[in-house]
């Protein structure tokens, strides 16, 4: 099978096909055939091999994924695709199921036509692809809006909370946006310009352009304020 591989860190170049051996599933492995993958930040820090403005961070992923040079030939961490094979212990899926999820803990990742994945396991997830979404749509999904509702839970966002994201249009953000209006938050959401109609087109109630408006004076009060992008001092 063809997969997109790299062997040492840089810039996107650093990613070239390469004909590998298709993946066998194990007793209690789905293979999936990929339909889609995305290039999340994550993928973008472990492709340089280093995390923007943090060495400690960058240290961390060297130490996950390899000191001098990628352990782990393949990326992409979120995907969605047709089940084509399982293993004999799998028990809720089967051939032909559409499905998504993660590859997270995983030898290999789903730049690839195909990838296994456990039915479960600790790090990552798989699960039945909605029909309402595409297969792009669907492997959007599940690294930012997983972060985003855990985020808004563990801040114990409730009906009638006035909500600041900041970050709104990226992939958290986005989700955050969604999320926190479907708990009946009011959401001030902060983005660039080029990006305030998106943000208010997923249903922000007020929204703010960073470029203008410095967030640390605002004398507006917030229940819950996320930041998506790193950017607020605690």
């Amino acid at each position: 099978m063809k997969a997109a591989v790299f062997n040492q860190y840089g810039s996107p170049a650093v990613l070239h096909l390469a004909e590998i051996d298709k993946p066998i599933p194990k007793d209690k492995e789905l293979l999936v055939r990929v339909y889609s993958s995305t290039v999340s930040a994550a993928v973008i820090w472990v492709r340089k091999g280093q995390f923007p403005v943090s060495r400690i961070l960058t240290f961390l992923i060297r130490l996950m994924f390899g000191i001098t040079k990628p352990r782990q030939p393949i990326l992409g961490f979120e995907f969605s695709g047709v089940v084509e094979d399982v293993g004999k212990d799998v028990m809720l899926f089967r051939r032909g199921d559409e499905v998504y999820g993660t590859t997270t803990g995983l030898k290999n990742g789903a730049y690839a036509e195909y990838v296994c994945v456990p039915e479960k396991w600790s790090q990552g997830v798989v699960a039945f692809k909605p029909n309402v979404l595409t297969f792009q749509e669907a492997a959007a999904l599940p690294v930012g809006g997983m972060t985003a509702l855990q985020l808004l839970k563990k801040a114990k966002i409730e009906k009638g909370h006035r909500v600041l994201i900041y970050g709104a249009s990226g992939s958290v953000g986005t989700y955050a946006v969604q999320l926190a209006k479907y708990f009946g938050g009011y959401v001030v959401a902060v983005c660039g310009t080029t990006n305030i109609e998106l943000v208010k087109s997923i249903g922000a109630d007020q929204v703010i352009d960073y470029t203008k408006t410095d967030i640390s004076q605002l004398e507006d009060r917030f229940d819950v304020i996320l930041d998506a992008v790193g950017k607020f001092s605690f």
